[in-house]
């Protein structure tokens, strides 16, 4: 009462500023009812079916048609002039920064909120590259321990396991040797010189010489196969029972020299 009775002239400024707002609220409602009318009428021409000939020309004969609604609109509209004194204007600058500063105090705190939460994402990478880095470089310690170690085993045991197939192999080979002895001494032994001489004929001399067993023979051959690659006919003696030679011979087992008959070699089954 005391500011007023000091200063009638502001309250009365006061109230035609309020007055003012007012007025301009009123024509504000009332320029969005008559928009909300046009669009409704709009709405109710319905869509037309363009063909390609006209549809340009239609589509301009509608915007036309909006353009005339809403010039006559605004004729019809009287809209009054806000008086412009300074503190009317000063009024809407400060209310007009208020909102300008509230938007901004809001796209702030979105902003802040957003570079928060991007600090806690970018420290959770952070610390999940060190956990990473950290595991990648255990595991190259432990893959050169591990191909150091697969390194040194797989020498070993490649050692191992030829040094076993080796014995496997000789084991097998002296299996073989006395299994095959054995069948030869069984089914091929020597020649009875009681029985011999029985069957003979009197007009064949009885050989003189120590006949071997077929086994013998074969050892011979064999081991002039593999001791003398080069030279591998051995000469036929007196030793050799003839029957055992026509068999080797027959049965592929040995063959004869192309230039020498006195001389046979084992057949090299292993090349």
């Amino acid at each position: 009462v005391n500011q007023q009775d000091l200063d009638p002239d502001s309250s009365t400024d006061m109230e035609d500023v309020t007055n003012a707002e007012e007025e301009l609220i009123k024509e504000c409602d009332e320029m969005w009812k008559d928009m909300e009318e046009c669009q409704k009428k709009l709405s109710l021409v319905g869509t037309e079916t363009l063909t390609d000939s006209n549809a340009q020309l239609s589509l301009l004969i509608m915007q036309v048609k909006c353009l005339t609604a809403e010039l006559s609109q605004w004729q019809k509209e009287n809209p009054e002039i806000v008086p412009l004194n300074e503190e009317v204007l000063v009024t809407l600058g400060e209310e007009e920064f208020q909102k300008l500063r509230h938007d901004l105090e809001l796209v702030l705190s979105t902003l802040q909120s957003k570079n928060e939460k991007l600090k806690e994402d970018l420290e959770r990478e952070q610390q999940w590259l060190e956990e990473q880095q950290q595991i990648l470089e255990s595991l190259n310690v432990l893959h050169s321990e591990l191909k150091n170690q697969v390194v040194t085993i797989s020498e070993s045991r490649i050692l191992d396991e030829l040094n076993t197939k080796m014995h496997d192999i000789k084991e097998y080979k002296e299996k073989l040797l006395i299994t095959l002895g054995e069948f030869l001494e069984d089914h091929f032994p020597l020649p009875d010189r009681n029985v011999k001489k029985k069957k003979k004929k009197t007009n064949i001399q009885e050989s003189t010489a120590q006949l071997i067993t077929l086994h013998e023979m074969l050892e011979i051959l064999l081991n002039r196969l593999f001791d003398v690659p080069h030279d591998p006919y051995v000469k036929i003696s007196d030793s050799f029972w003839p029957p055992y030679i026509e068999l080797l011979l027959r049965n592929g087992i040995a063959l004869r020299h192309p230039e020498d008959p006195t001389q046979i070699r084992l057949e090299a089954f292993h090349q």
